[in-house]
């Protein structure tokens, strides 16, 4: 099901939370002041004890939440880099099959990686986009491993056929397990009780000034800016594909590039020409 605020932009959601926690926190004072005069001294230490110990929750929501949204964000920078490490060991692999697949395979490989760069590229918020690439990718994931069984019955090598499926056995689980990840982000449920944390304590923050008799200060309202900013940070870095935080997808773009690069080069010679100096993150050939 569709979550409503993960389909929201996070500066509105902020701007949102911002104006509402001011508006909170004036209806606090507000309140307060008509509990003035009736309040004693005691009761107004009850209320600062409330205030901090709200302060304190709040405190715990912030970075429960944003240690689960920089959790996820480091999930998926892994899992772009896995995913291009897979796809041009893949390719560096393929150039060691025999030629009546190798052409085949190279130019399979090379729609594969542009058709993850376009996936990669789609904001979750167009469903439909998305899961026309990711068929796609499927099937040219098929077409390959059609391809790779044909390598098999001409050379059935371990050093050759076998390591190449080695590594399309592991493209095609960094391929599943990314669009897992994509998917998996703070749940709304800890974000409202996050956003609700803020009005609270907000309110308890105007009712305190409002029977001390006083107007809260401009560190109270600084305060305030600054727990809706780190609110704002969590939302921005939990929204994969858009946003001013955003996974740095510079080694699947650069793979494609190198693979489109050579193949281009590969056509204008008719000659083998693998990806020239590429070295994976993991290292391997």
């Amino acid at each position: 099901m569709r979550e409503f605020l993960y389909s929201q932009d996070s500066m509105l959601v902020a701007i949102l939370l911002l104006v509402s926690l001011f508006v909170i926190i004036e209806l606090g004072v507000r309140v307060g002041r008509t509990r003035r005069d009736g309040a004693s001294e005691a009761y107004r230490s009850h209320v600062n004890t409330i205030q901090g110990s709200i302060l304190g929750l709040m405190a715990l929501l912030l970075g429960f939440t944003f240690s689960m949204a920089l959790q996820r964000f480091d999930a998926r920078s892994d899992a772009m880099v896995d995913e291009a490490n897979a796809i041009g060991t893949t390719y560096l692999r393929a150039q060691m099959l025999t030629p009546e697949v190798r052409g085949t395979v190279s130019s399979l490989l090379r729609d594969y990686v542009e058709l993850r760069v376009a996936a990669v590229s789609v904001s979750l918020d167009h469903p439909a986009e998305r899961q026309a690439l990711v068929v796609r990718s499927t099937a040219v994931l098929d077409q390959i491993w059609i391809q790779a069984q044909r390598a098999v019955l001409v050379d059935p090598g371990p050093a050759t056929s076998g390591l190449f499926i080695q590594t399309l056995n592991e493209t095609i689980d960094s391929f599943g397990r990314h669009d897992a990840i994509l998917n998996r982000h703070v749940p709304e449920l800890v974000l409202f009780m996050l956003y609700g944390a803020v009005l609270l304590t907000g309110w308890v923050l105007g009712f305190s000034c409002g029977i001390a008799g006083h107007r809260p200060s401009g560190v109270a309202f600084a305060f305030g800016l600054a727990v809706v900013a780190i609110a704002f940070v969590i939302i921005d870095i939990d929204r994969p594909r858009r946003g001013l935080i955003q996974v740095n997808q510079s080694s699947l773009t650069s793979l494609a590039a190198e693979i489109v690069a050579t193949e281009a080069a590969r056509a204008q010679t008719s000659q083998p020409a693998p990806v020239a100096g590429r070295r994976s993150v993991t290292g391997r050939p």
